[in-house]
């Protein structure tokens, strides 16, 4: 059940990331430049309300320190690739390694 939750996680990242990847193609070839919307940019478009929050919840249990880390490497990054990583990392999660006695095995 786990296994199947992690794999419907990987399906829904690896179905946004597409998304931003389209928006971002569509951007750039309209602008005649590469645009890749970083994470942040994104994430205050769709819920800015949940940014504040998770800055609140990090610094309030990590400190400042590590919402800068966060902040100033994690954000910045392209909307796309984070997706297509946490896609990648659910689907590793929920990955069941076959059989090594092998598929006819008892």
């Amino acid at each position: 059940m786990v296994r199947f939750l992690f794999r419907v996680l990987s399906l829904l990242a690896l179905c946004v990331g597409v998304v931003f990847c389209v928006i971002d193609a569509i951007a750039s070839v309209s602008a005649s430049q590469v645009i890749m919307t970083p994470i942040s940019e994104a994430w205050i478009e769709t819920h800015p309300g949940s940014l504040m929050t998770l800055e609140e919840l990090v610094v309030g249990r990590l400190g400042d320190g590590a919402w800068l880390a966060l902040r100033d490497v994690v954000l910045p990054q392209p909307a796309f690739a984070a997706m297509l990583v946490l896609s990648l990392a659910f689907w590793m999660i929920g990955y069941k390694k076959p059989s090594l006695a092998g598929r006819f095995a008892a």
